[in-house]
């Protein structure tokens, strides 16, 4: 859930937390779950499907600025302190780009000056993001050592093929290894995969997901290749893509397997055995609050009157010398009033478990009757089931999710 980002040549105002507590048009009564999300923007080589914000670390260079980008995290961390004082994090997420181009060293020394600063909740999830490609024996255990709790590894596919395709930098190989390795070194981890990719097949998928499955993952991430605006694959469409209903046949063999699996299938795109949801994303889906630093991160923060976005400054440079002068931030704007029960229905109907009525009141400070026309619409389509405490997603709601997010839209 991001909101777009147009260059910004001069950062936002500096505002002190004086101006995020002063009246405004809602009533918040408590304030929601908070995570942390810490953005490492290099990969070996951008993918032509990818519309993060991520760059290509350029060979003949004298390697990542490491510790400079640290520095520069530490002091856009400790700027944003007052907005968040007194508030406990529940999860941690550092992505990118390819978070684990860093050595361990330097995200020891991230995480340890992060628990310097905030209060972690005991037992605080702190997910890292990595792939096959940048994959060395002993590395992910040493990751372990420095904090991390949880891997989500990029392996989109464990057939060659489809990984050139994708522009990916590893091979099967590499990335039975990685999963392998990630298996013996942590208690819980996630596995990435894509599927309807150029020239797949249903009975390719089927492996892939076999292949997957095989290595027993607490979780999987399973994400349709879609064309993003500003990608290389939008310029140069690759041949062989499948046609919708192929795609679909895939999407309901995922569901097959990974149920035959006991894989739950919690969140439109994302698998998981009891007791391994990843609790950093549940927090995005529900409308929780989330710090977001580093280059181009955001944030969505909650205060008395206010529901609050910023943005960091997206170029890498940009963004270190801004944030080491005291102020990452390129746009600071109060989410509209208007806006508000389509941005919560965006993510709380992602979730197939749905969501408390109760909740939406709590984290948007509005009534139930600025999504009553929107619940009365989606049920009569047969979109959503809901009783007097909750509302959630049918299996036609969940197929056609893009159809009942749309019906919460501003006027």
């Amino acid at each position: 859930m991001t909101i777009p980002i147009t260059p910004a040549a001069e950062p936002a105002p500096r505002r002190d937390v004086l101006h995020y507590m002063r009246p405004g048009l809602l009533q918040l009564t408590s304030l929601p779950p908070l995570s942390l999300y810490v953005h490492i923007p290099w990969c070996l080589r951008k993918c032509p499907y990818c519309d993060f914000n991520s760059h290509e670390a350029r060979a003949g260079t004298d390697g990542l600025p490491e510790q400079r980008y640290i520095d520069a995290l530490i002091a856009d961390l400790e700027a944003a302190l007052p907005l968040i004082w007194g508030r406990t994090v529940h999860s941690i997420f550092i992505g990118g780009g390819t978070p684990s181009l860093f050595a361990p060293e330097a995200i020891d020394r991230l995480l340890a000056a992060i628990r310097a600063r905030l209060r972690l909740e005991p037992g605080c999830e702190i997910t890292m993001e990595a792939n096959p490609g940048t994959f060395e024996r002993e590395r992910f255990r040493a990751y372990r050592g420095a904090g991390v709790t949880r891997l989500s590894i990029g392996v989109q596919s464990f057939n060659d093929a489809h990984l050139a395709a994708l522009g990916r930098v590893h091979d099967r190989a590499q990335a039975l290894a990685a999963v392998q390795e990630a298996a013996e070194a942590f208690e819980t981890f996630n596995l990435d995969l894509m599927y309807a990719l150029p020239g797949q097949t249903l009975a390719q998928l089927e492996e892939d997901v076999h292949t997957a499955l095989a290595h027993a993952p607490p979780h999987l991430s399973i994400y349709h290749l879609t064309i993003e605006p500003n990608t290389f694959f939008a310029k140069h469409p690759p041949a062989g893509l499948p046609e919708d209903d192929d795609a679909w046949a895939m999407l309901d063999r995922i569901t097959e397997l990974t149920g035959a699996a006991q894989m739950q299938r919690y969140e439109v795109s994302a698998y998981a055995r009891e007791g391994h949801q990843c609790l950093h994303n549940r927090n995005y889906w529900q409308f929780g609050d989330y710090l977001g630093i580093g280059a181009g991160a955001h944030s969505k923060l909650s205060f008395a009157h206010r529901v609050v976005r910023q943005v960091r400054f997206r170029d890498p440079q940009r963004y270190m010398a801004q944030a080491l002068a005291g102020n990452a931030i390129a746009q600071d704007e109060d989410v509209r009033r208007a806006d508000l029960p389509f941005e919560y229905m965006l993510g709380a109907l992602r979730l197939r478990e749905g969501f408390a009525l109760a909740d939406f009141t709590t984290r948007t400070g509005l009534p139930l009757t600025a999504i009553a026309q929107g619940l009365q619409q989606a049920e009569q389509q047969g979109l959503i089931g809901r009783d007097r405490d909750r509302a959630w997603p049918t299996e036609r709601g969940f197929d056609f999710l893009s159809d009942l997010q749309a019906l919460f839209l501003p006027d």
